[in-house]
Formats: structure tokens, C-alpha cells, sequence
């Protein structure tokens, strides 16, 4: 799956994405750092019915949100990560293994702890409006 975005219909990009992965219990975020991977995490979380305010993980390592849709949702930021190890203490494995929704920013700071069947997309920046996302399902 491919779809190009504008971040005026952001929303409806994630809504596609999550009907086509509805499957999909870890989803790993990779792109290059200011590319939308939190903006499009936010736009997720709209789409999911999150009344709680959606934020940047990345000194938390760990955001807990509730939806009205799919319960609680795991939003994690792995890039201040050293390596699994830390990843562990942070309690990212217990989130991973939940069987709750989770969302993992720089996931390749820690890949090693994501399931198999994890949903791995791809951010892509084509201009300053304009998102790429890529997945395989």
C-alpha cells in the first residue's frame, strides 16, 4: 500500500491505512526525523477517537492513550534509546505484548523487540506539504 498525502487530509490517509491493517496490533514508524511520523501517530489517534491530548513521547519513551474505538493505544519514541536493553527497562516490552495498539517511533533503535508480525510503514517527505506513506500488508 502507497498512498501521497497532503497534511490537510492527513486524517484520511490514516483512516485508510487503518482499515487496511485493522489486523495490526505494533506498528513501527520509520522516517527521517521531521518527516510527520508523530503528526501522522496524532492524525491516527483522530481518526481512533482519542479524547486525551497526543504528544511527542520522546522524554516519556512511553504515552498512554485511551480511544473510544480499539481501548488503550501505546505511543512509543525510541530514538533517545542507547539500545534493547534500555529499551526493556523502559517498559516497552510489556506495551509491545499487550495485545493493545501500539504505535513505535524509531523503531530501529530497538528491533529486535518487535513481534514478527509487526506492521512496519514508511514516511517519505516529497515537499514541504506533501507525505508519502508505504506499507506492506
Amino acid at each position: 500500500m502507497k498512498i501521497s498525502f497532503t497534511l490537510a487530509l492527513i486524517e484520511e490517509a490514516a483512516a485508510k491505512v487503518l482499515s487496511a491493517a485493522k489486523d495490526k496490533k505494533v506498528w513501527a514508524f520509520h522516517a527521517e526525523m521531521g518527516s510527520g511520523k508523530t503528526t501522522f501517530i496524532h492524525a491516527l489517534c483522530n481518526v481512533l477517537q482519542v479524547t486525551s491530548t497526543v504528544g511527542s513521547p520522546t522524554y516519556s519513551i512511553i504515552n498512554e492513550y485511551v480511544s473510544a474505538t480499539v481501548g488503550t493505544i501505546y505511543h512509543m519514541d525510541w530514538y533517545r534509546l542507547q539500545d534493547e536493553e534500555e529499551a526493556l527497562q523502559a517498559g516497552v516490552e510489556d506495551a509491545l505484548l499487550s495485545g493493545q495498539l501500539c504505535f513505535v517511533e524509531w523503531p530501529e533503535k530497538a528491533g529486535g523487540l518487535l513481534p514478527d508480525d509487526s506492521l512496519h510503514l514508511y514516511i517519505k517527505l516529497l515537499d514541504e506539504e506533501t507525505r508519502m506513506i508505504q506499507c506492506s500488508l
